[in-house]
């Protein structure tokens, strides 16, 4: 019996591909039904490390459990109790929704396989096209089925890559609906996206930048954690007045958010400085509260690339 409080529990993990290290020194907790978030820039080292937790690729370093499992040593095992979602459809299009639950079934030796397949269907609401063949789904309805496949054995962590990418706004709601009630139910999911108002709904969430782990936390302590102070500026011309303040001391990034601009900095008398002669120009000023898209996009400017 597990006895650990956290379902991941992995210190120094790390994934090198020739002379570049793609996962760096990462240390991870992830507690039984938790929901965390995995953000960072494409080509951060996200998918590499989620491979290396379920046993599909071999670390280079690092030591810990992953529910349970030594990580490195019981992949095998830990892959019987993982369901892991790609970020490309990889069903047969040719086969219906039905046969390719089916066939995820027979891999898994799931006992009672047809009575599974059947609570499957009607779980995510797929009955009525148990026939329709997996190639002619939209986006929301592939991401419905893959998710049935990802749970068909009754997995106890999920291993989430980009789930949403690519579809609608209504079909990605009713998916975290979906996955705050399999937590609710005790699931543990780890989650990779490139949305911010999903990475609010995660419990905890850490950002990966070029295989480094820059920070983790609630939302609430990763924005205090940066130190990031932000001004919203509103008012006509603001593309000349965002270049004029770009490079400023201080000003660290200055970025469009809808009809206003998002200027920040985590010194905050250096660029309240910089920014004063800016202030009489005819535009509006105020200080806001950073926002997690803020700290992302700090986090990620002033992160070091690791190509080489």
């Amino acid at each position: 019996m597990e006895t650990s409080a956290f379902a991941i529990d992995v210190r120094g993990v790390t994934k090198r591909f020739g002379t570049r290290t793609v996962v760096n020194d990462i240390t991870m907790q992830v507690r039984h039904g938790e929901i965390y978030g995995f953000l960072g820039p494409n080509g951060s080292g996200k998918t590499t490390f989620l491979r290396m937790l379920c046993g599909l690729l071999t670390a280079d370093g690092g030591e810990g459990n992953c529910l349970g499992l030594d990580f490195r040593r019981e992949s095998a095992a830990i892959k019987k109790r993982v369901g892991y979602m790609t970020q490309k459809f990889s069903f047969y299009e040719d086969l219906t929704i039905e046969e390719n639950l089916d066939f995820i079934a027979r891999l898994y030796a799931v006992p009672e396989r047809q009575n599974a397949v059947e609570k499957s269907l009607e779980r995510l609401g797929m009955v009525e096209r148990r026939n329709q063949l997996a190639g002619t789904l939209s986006g929301g309805w592939k991401q419905r089925l893959a998710l049935a496949a990802c749970l068909i054995h009754d997995p106890q962590l999920l291993l989430l890559d980009e789930p949403t990418a690519g579809v609608d706004p209504k079909a990605r709601r009713d998916f975290w609906d979906e996955i705050h009630q399999l937590a609710a139910g005790g699931l543990t999911v780890l989650i990779t996206t490139h949305y911010m108002d999903e990475a609010e709904r995660c419990h905890r969430l850490g950002y990966i930048a070029y295989g480094n782990l820059l920070a983790h936390g609630t939302v609430e302590e990763v924005v205090k954690a940066a130190n990031l102070t932000t001004w919203e500026v509103s008012g006509a011309s603001l593309p000349a007045l965002a270049e004029k303040l770009r490079g400023l001391p201080g000003v660290e990034q200055v970025v469009a958010f809808g009809t206003a601009l998002h200027v920040s900095g985590r010194d905050a008398e250096k660029m309240r400085a910089a920014i004063t002669p800016f202030m009489s120009g005819g535009h509006q000023w105020a200080q806001i509260e950073a926002g997690l898209e803020d700290v992302f996009i700090s986090l990620m400017e002033t992160a070091k690339d690791n190509f080489s």
